[in-house]
């Protein structure tokens, strides 16, 4: 891996006073990544203003947009685009095998190689429409075999996107209900990771999966009794059966639902751009976390008579 690497220019031989262990990651084909572990660099590293975009933020953009037709668009080996100046390389050296080695290309693994890599991307995009060829022309490779779409239901961010609507993909389904009873805190912990990123599919998840929380606490003994046991077979229920969640859509044809925090479930008309006029404007994130806390307005039986708490 490092020869090849070596061949093709990304990194050299040197002598440096700094030096860093090397840490390969196992990709999901398969195959090897050469990162190195930089954390003793990224704390002595000035900060730089992040220009990463929210993954968050750019799933509630897609809800937004009814769309039929996606694609996406892999970027070869990014970083290994972007050269280092000559004198950025020493820091970042590495040794294998008795020989020192540094990057002359943005290496894996430091903290700001995500931002400096994202604000050339977007500023070759805001030149230009055409996004294959201006990323070509700015020095980017285009693996042909990543490129999806136009299709109608894509992959992105790990999210199944199809008619406007992200879904839980199948493999994540199948991956979940397969996983077996954790035998450990640590086992139980990475459990509620795996389902912890498909909560806003589960209606009421927090109060579901709160006997699981109970044996990871460090105070308490590992117990996995007959209440967990169910609670994992329910949340994996959830998951199989996972409605698709899209943009709020207006109009007296359309119903939307709204669940309070005490679980009780209302049909209604307007209700979310009425609650939205009443907590202001702001981002599809912004008034979600705002409507969490605004269960004041939908009592036991229906819409409370004023908007004042």
């Amino acid at each position: 891996m490092i020869r090849e690497l070596e061949s093709q220019g990304v990194v050299s031989k040197t002598h440096s006073p700094f030096n860093s262990p090397i840490w390969p990651v196992r990709k999901s084909d398969g195959e090897w990544r050469l990162t190195v572990d930089y954390r003793a660099l990224n704390k002595v590293t000035p900060p730089l203003s992040a220009a990463v975009p929210d993954m968050l933020e750019l799933q509630y953009e897609l809800e937004s947009k009814v769309a039929k037709w996606y694609a996406t668009i892999n970027i070869a080996n990014a970083f290994f685009s972007i050269p280092l100046a000559a004198e950025c390389r020493p820091p970042f050296a590495f040794t294998w095998r008795g020989v020192q080695y540094t990057w002359n290309r943005l290496p894996q693994g430091w903290k700001h190689s995500p931002t400096i890599c994202h604000r050339l991307i977007q500023t070759a995009l805001e030149k230009r429409e055409k996004i294959i060829q201006i990323l070509l022309e700015a020095g980017f490779a285009i693996k042909q075999s990543k490129v999806k779409g136009p299709a109608r239901e894509i992959q992105f961010l790990g999210v199944k996107w199809q008619d406007g609507q992200r879904r839980i993909p199948i493999e994540v389904i199948n991956k979940i209900t397969a996983m077996f009873p954790p035998t450990s805190k640590k086992e139980t912990q990475a459990f509620l990771g795996a389902i912890g990123f498909w909560r806003m599919h589960i209606p009421e998840y927090s109060q579901i999966v709160s006997p699981l929380y109970l044996v990871t606490h460090k105070k308490n003994d590992f117990h996995w009794g007959p209440e967990q046991q169910q609670t994992s077979a329910q949340i994996k229920q959830e998951i199989a059966h996972a409605v698709a969640l899209g943009p709020v859509r207006m109009g007296p044809e359309v119903k939307n639902v709204l669940y309070s925090v005490a679980g009780k479930v209302k049909w209604c008309n307007g209700l979310l751009k009425t609650i939205l006029k009443a907590l202001g404007g702001g981002t599809f994130k912004n008034w979600e976390i705002k409507l969490a806390k605004a269960t004041w307005l939908v009592d036991a039986q229906g819409l409370s008579p004023n908007l004042s708490p």
